[in-house]
């Protein structure tokens, strides 16, 4: 949130096309901003071009959090930076980043009940698994805790990126990408892909419209969680959890690069569930 002091919490962002408040997009850190807004911690946000991401990690000594299919390091953000606590490594994952901000400030919250302040609730219902075969794309990290309760969080986070994840290719071509690193930028998209052609990354006509399908059929699970939740947009009804920002996480991503027809499709699945949990988070969506 914004502050008249310089802030102890410094979070890095993934930069797209200018202005960068107005189409961050990458579901990862926008996981963690609304981690930190739900907490109400001030911070401050420092906006990394996509081919600089590897340098500002490696300058910040924080490890790849995730690696490729053929092991090499897949460097990404978001990072974030604590100096309110006493030699406290850079944190490189956004679920790392929620352990962070639930561990060091238990308390801080949009409640003045400090019991409906926890990122974690043990009672959340996240029964959802979706598991795909072998992806074009970069495997996205996996975490396992040796509590229960993060552990459940844990495998929740892992299916709803896998199940995002298996149908990005929807929304590649509408990353708003930045003119001045965009080739740069396209390179490094196909190289991860083992791909030479940009075009041939996304998917067109009817079989764009089948991804959507199938995209639809993954979600319907996910949604199934919201729906019976005795009313309210978040997953547990009117107070959110950690669970509605990973799912949140994605619907930015995709509220950010489907075209409008399609985005305005997604929202109305399952009787606008997706639509009404990100119409709500906007509570924590601020930009700073």
């Amino acid at each position: 949130m914004p502050t008249t002091t310089t802030p102890n919490l410094t979070f890095y962002d993934i930069a797209f096309k200018p202005p960068v408040e107005s189409t961050t997009c990458a579901p990862n850190p926008w996981k963690s901003r609304y981690a930190l807004n739900f907490k109400s911690i001030p911070y401050k946000t420092v906006w990394v071009p996509l081919p600089q991401i590897a340098t500002v990690r490696r300058s910040l000594n924080v490890p790849a959090s995730r690696s490729f299919a053929d092991g090499k390091d897949f460097h990404t953000l978001p990072v974030l930076t604590d100096a309110s606590i006493k030699d406290c490594p850079p944190i490189g994952d956004s679920f790392d980043i929620a352990i962070h901000l639930q561990t060091h400030y238990p308390d801080a919250g949009p409640s003045d009940n400090t019991a409906h302040n926890n990122l974690f609730p043990a009672d959340t219902p996240l029964n959802y698994t979706y598991t795909v075969g072998p992806q074009v794309f970069a495997p996205l990290s996996k975490r396992s805790e040796s509590d229960p309760v993060l552990a459940a969080y844990a495998r929740f986070n892992t299916s709803v990126d896998a199940a995002f994840s298996a149908h990005v290719q929807l929304a590649v071509h509408g990353m708003p990408l930045d003119p001045a690193t965009a080739e740069e930028t396209k390179a490094e998209f196909l190289r991860r892909a083992g791909m030479d052609d940009w075009e041939a990354l996304g998917v067109k006509g009817e079989a764009r419209r089948a991804v959507i399908d199938s995209l639809r059929g993954a979600l319907e699970g996910l949604a199934g969680l919201w729906e019976g939740n005795g009313g309210g947009p978040f997953v547990r009804g009117e107070e959110a959890c950690y669970a509605d920002f990973v799912v949140g996480g994605w619907l930015r991503m995709f509220g950010g690069m489907l075209p409008r027809d399609e985005w305005e499709e997604v929202k109305g699945w399952f009787g606008g569930v997706f639509g009404r949990l990100d119409g709500a988070l906007g509570r924590f969506g601020e930009v700073v």
